[in-house]
């Protein structure tokens, strides 16, 4: 044992998670080594999936194998321990023995690194072949981008052309028809019509292109605000249909806060002593309302002023909340979630949504019946996204999560707000 430590000491076999020898070590894509239940604890109860060590966060959960060879070297570290402590007594050949294995093993991971650092350096020359190629591909994209368009240039250029042309004829054939109006008007000068004064009417030769522009731009213009009144007066509307939303905090995961008067809830970052129930999530970082509805409407509002990622919703009463939970609503959440100003639906699939303002209060409708949940940016007077088609057959609570601080500060809290019916 007294060689072997010589070489390697015993923090090379330390898990960072547990503290104590490789038990079943993994790799993950970072190149760090974990015992594969730690990793897996740790993502369980983590909204990333990222490494402990050194941050890196992964897009999706790496499918975890066992490292053979480091789990080998682990195992004999350990009998090693165990023979450390019987060493004193053993009889000198078998101390020889016991050093010449371990040379063995010892010249046999070295070989192993060496191959591991020649398959490395492979994989690196691979990689900068790639970059080569995908940096000429992209070269040429950028090339076929601008000829495309200067086509898309010289095909509006010939449609304005043929636009101006329409707009000529046009005038020339309006010029006919007052001439033709005028003279009937002398010949029915006694007789009712509905058109008069066809001398009045005069053609401008300034209408072009840029015209019809300017009135699209308008009616644009004139859209939005329509658009703007209309969701106004459907908020009005639903706000009818308001509850007094108050949070429970039985089911809120341990490191979240939840406020005296059970209105906030903010991410505490330190695991709470607090008793385990059927109830509480475990994974993830959630909250419910305390009160569910199966039946008819209800309404409710969140404020999520001054934070970097947040998600809000309802939940149906059975959704997982012991493992990881299913955040799509086959999984029982209809849920809006934001990232640092990317704005997602969780729907199925997953829609990314593009706003135009930054929503600093959120209000989310339901109608049970209907099978739809709506959500509002309530100061904005917008409509965000709307899942419908949908079936319940159990309870709908309130769902909130506050998110973590691993994106950046994100201590400020998600607040239900008293709903204003005189806005």
């Amino acid at each position: 044992m007294s060689i072997f430590s010589n070489v390697l000491s015993e923090e090379q076999f330390l898990c960072s998670v547990c503290l104590d020898v490789f038990t079943e070590p993994v790799s993950i894509p970072c190149g760090h080594n974990f015992c594969k239940a730690c990793i897996s604890e740790y993502w369980n109860s983590s909204v990333l999936c990222q490494c402990p060590l050194c941050k890196d966060t992964f897009n999706r959960r790496p499918d975890l194998k066992t490292n053979t060879t480091l789990r080998d070297v682990a195992d004999h570290f350990k009998r090693m321990k165990v023979s450390d402590r019987e060493e004193s007594s053993s009889k000198p050949g078998e101390v020889a023995q016991v050093r010449q294995m371990i040379q063995e093993r010892l010249q046999k991971v070295k070989e192993i690194k060496l191959s591991v650092e020649l398959s490395q350096r492979d994989a690196e020359r691979e990689i900068a072949g790639s970059v080569e190629v995908f940096t000429a591909l992209v070269r040429s994209i950028e090339r076929s981008q601008a000829e495309l368009i200067e086509v898309v240039e010289e095909k509006q250029k010939a449609a304005e052309r043929q636009a101006e042309g329409l707009i000529e004829e046009l005038e020339q054939e309006i010029t006919e028809l007052l001439r033709r109006g005028t003279e009937l008007d002398y010949v029915h000068q006694n007789s009712p019509s509905p058109i008069k004064g066809w001398s009045e009417i005069s053609v401008h030769r300034d209408l072009h292109v840029g015209t019809v522009r300017k009135a699209l731009s308008q009616l644009e213009e004139m859209l939005h605000n329509e658009m703007e009144k209309l969701c106004n007066a459907e908020l009005k509307m639903i706000r009818q249909w308001s509850v007094n939303v108050t949070l429970d905090p039985d089911t809120a995961h341990p490191k979240l806060i939840v406020s005296e008067d059970r209105k906030q809830v903010s991410y505490g970052d330190i695991r709470q002593n607090i008793p385990d129930n059927p109830k509480r999530f475990e994974c993830y970082l959630s909250v419910l309302g305390k009160e569910g509805f199966s039946s008819g409407r209800f309404y409710f509002e969140v404020q999520v002023r001054g934070k970097i990622e947040w998600e809000v919703g309802v939940a149906r009463e059975s959704i997982i909340r012991k493992g990881p939970t299913a955040v799509s609503p086959e999984g029982g959440l209809w849920a809006l979630y934001m990232n640092r100003n990317k704005y997602i639906a969780k729907d199925t699939p997953h829609m990314h949504l593009f706003l135009s303002q930054k929503p600093q209060k959120v209000g989310v409708f339901v109608d049970y019946e209907e099978g739809q949940i709506s959500f509002y940016d309530v100061e904005n007077r917008s409509h965000i996204y709307s899942f419908t088609g949908c079936t319940f057959t159990e309870k709908l609570y309130p769902f909130l999560n506050p998110c973590n601080n691993s994106e950046g500060p994100n201590t400020a809290p998600l607040v239900i707000s008293p709903v204003n019916h005189t806005d």
